[in-house]
């Protein structure tokens, strides 16, 4: 596995190394928050790279939005040209979460339109962080939000090899319960074909297309191919199919969940009824049975992260799953543009949990729906290590997160280079 080395002309400057080597000994000596000033153009991105080129660790750089994402994300390719440095941000071009307004009696349906480019990143990064060490992953605020057990992500990857013995039907059987789609006319991502003996598969997380050979019940050849042309551009000795949605669930853990949920429900029924709310009731019911329809017959259904707390087996309160949770124990969290991105967070975190709270009330969903409404600064403060670094972060924010600040001061080349300063955190 290649190690995290960063490939540029560009080599620390001025008081840069200072301050890579002032974060690193914080990072070793088990700081939990450390905060990088400085002004644009100073060259907090690079310091950032020297950082997780000298600790040797993965890595997630949180960004307050798609734009700064896709700008870092750039830079970090340039770095790290030999490393896995992936893209993770909210892979909805058109987003309309459901709600519903009591005083006019208003339910807004959800309705998306999902990117399939981005969400082809979406997945290509949670695969990186399964198969390999050296990975750097820059996120928008999406990667806060609830996500598939990773445990049952990485359980029901489809290991295949050459001269594997396997039966071809329980192979396709196991393709449909990752929630690959058969469609022998149309070949998109997420979908499998069959012709004759061979079979196609279009992996979501790929720009090709992956063509496994039988000869019998034996696998005869895997191939990596052009999905366009149907050329074949690399021959495989062993292959690994990873799911098309993150949200998975194996059938004996879906069997438990739709009883806890079918449970849940009935009490809420019961709830509604006491009170005399006849409508509620009658409401929950039909949207709750409708959705364990789905779930026993596709294994998903819309809307499925209102039952993240169910299908993971996870107890009441607990926070659901998300990217973090893909990551290993000590990797490092990198706040960019920091005075922005802790409040965006809090902000974001109420207006979901007040729309949640209505639907509740109002019987649309369950209260265990609440759950996904979690709060984001609970999932950056389980991270094991982490390193914020913004331009300006204002005290109210920083200094909660913080426990030393480092100050990189230096000007863009052709300008004043004003003093460093350490500065030390208000109250500490």
């Amino acid at each position: 596995m290649p190690e995290l080395k960063v490939i540029s002309d560009l080599q620390p400057r001025g008081d840069q190394p200072k301050a890579i080597e002032q974060l690193v000994q914080g990072l070793q000596s088990g700081q939990r928050g450390q905060t990088l000033l400085g002004v644009t153009g100073s060259g907090k991105t690079r310091t950032m790279a020297a950082v997780i080129e000298a600790m040797q660790r993965p890595a997630l750089i949180l960004s307050p939005n798609k734009t700064l994402a896709a700008q870092l994300y750039a830079e970090f390719k340039e770095f790290f040209p030999n490393n896995a440095v992936e893209y993770f941000v909210s892979y909805y071009d058109y987003y309309q979460p459901e709600a519903y307004i009591p005083r006019t009696d208003t339910f807004i349906e959800k309705d998306s339109d999902i990117n399939e480019e981005i969400d082809k990143l979406r997945h290509a990064a949670t695969r990186a962080l399964f198969e390999r060490k050296d990975v750097i992953i820059v996120a928008s605020v999406s990667c806060i939000y609830g996500l598939g057990s990773p445990e049952e992500y990485g359980k029901v990857v489809v290991s295949l090899q050459k001269g594997q013995a396997v039966r071809r039907h329980r192979l396709l059987r196991h393709l449909i319960d990752i929630q690959y789609d058969r469609n022998d006319m149309e070949f998109k991502r997420g979908t499998f074909r069959v012709r004759g003996d061979t079979l196609e598969v279009y992996p979501a997380y790929e720009e090709l297309g992956i063509r496994i050979e039988f000869f019998g019940d034996e696998i005869d050849r895997i191939t990596d191919f052009d999905p366009l042309t149907g050329e074949v551009l690399v021959e495989r000795n062993k292959i690994d199919i990873y799911p098309a949605k993150h949200f998975i669930t194996t059938q004996e853990k879906l069997e438990l969940a739709v009883v806890d949920i079918i449970a849940e429900m009935e009490e809420r029924v019961k709830e509604f009824e006491r009170e005399g709310k006849l409508i509620e009731a009658q409401r929950i019911r039909q949207r709750v049975m409708y959705d364990v329809e789905m779930l026993q017959e596709t294994g998903y259904c819309s809307g499925v992260e209102n039952y993240t707390r169910h299908l993971g087996r996870r107890d009441a309160g607990e926070t659901p799953w998300t990217l973090m949770d893909y990551f290993p124990d000590d990797f490092i969290l990198f706040i960019d543009e920091s005075h922005i991105a802790v409040p965006q967070i809090g902000g974001m975190s109420g207006g979901d949990r007040s729309r949640k709270q209505v639907l509740v009330e109002y019987g649309f969903r369950l209260p265990s729906a609440m759950t996904t409404a979690r709060s984001p600064m609970r999932s950056l403060t389980s991270a094991s290590t982490r390193s914020s670094t913004s331009a300006r972060p204002p005290a109210s924010s920083s200094s909660r997160t913080a426990s030393r600040w480092w100050s990189r001061s230096s000007a863009p080349p052709g300008c004043l280079t004003p003093r460093s300063r350490c500065a030390q955190p208000k109250g500490r």
